[in-house]
């Protein structure tokens, strides 16, 4: 790849015209790399010696969004190190990509997790809520929201609706409040609490005294 650049540079000093050409072949070989970064990380990830898959999940963040729906695969193992490197390893991709200043690598990450929210696991669903909640933005929102009317997974949806800044989100929870079950309406008015909604209804259940 390095003497493939540097012919590149000498077409393109030798005559400007070649750096359209050059442009191409540099990004068709970005893109090989990219995916041969994925395949070397899923194989590293898969491996039954610990300090490989360890070292390999340790360093998966800038491999970034193209490699969050194969680790996802890999998440439902059945050798459970093996599945939690895998996790581990989407975790890492999710706080490199929500480090300041890199915002088109976050949403991208964002597209990627999404369709995790529709797993039958219901793990890894949790799982995804909790990651969203870090670097989600407004596309997140909805697909959310639909998960507060789930019994297992609607206080981690509700949690990262409350930690997803913005006003799509706030609006979800102020909509939710009229209409999740009565039981779990305290929940929802507590996020709004938190997120400096004045609620006068629905205490928290912090504040309720218990029975003697």
């Amino acid at each position: 790849q390095d003497r493939t650049l540097t012919k590149m540079k000498t077409m393109i000093a030798k005559d400007p015209r070649n750096a359209l050409a050059a442009a191409t072949a540099t990004a068709s070989l970005a893109a090989a790399h990219a995916e041969t970064s994925v395949d070397e990380l899923i194989k590293s990830i898969r491996s039954q010696n610990d300090e490989i898959r360890g070292e390999a999940w340790q360093n998966a963040g800038p491999i970034g969004a193209k490699a969050v729906k194969s680790l996802a695969d890999v998440m439902h193992d059945l050798d459970f190190e093996i599945a939690r490197s895998a996790r581990r390893a989407i975790w890492k991709i999710v706080r490199y990509a929500g480090r300041p200043g890199a915002e088109d690598e976050a949403r991208a990450v964002e597209s990627e997790l999404i369709p995790l929210l529709t797993s039958e696991v219901e793990a890894i669903v949790r799982e995804t809520l909790w990651m969203l909640s870090e670097i989600g933005g407004n596309k997140s929102v909805r697909p959310i929201a639909k998960l507060l009317t789930q019994p297992a997974v609607r206080d981690d949806a509700r949690m990262a609706l409350q930690r997803i800044p913005g006003d799509t989100s706030l609006a979800a929870l102020r909509s939710a409040l009229g209409s999740v079950p009565e039981d779990f309406r305290y929940n929802i008015a507590e996020a709004l609490r938190k997120r400096g909604v004045r609620i006068t209804d629905y205490p928290s259940q912090k504040l309720v005294p218990k029975p003697a």
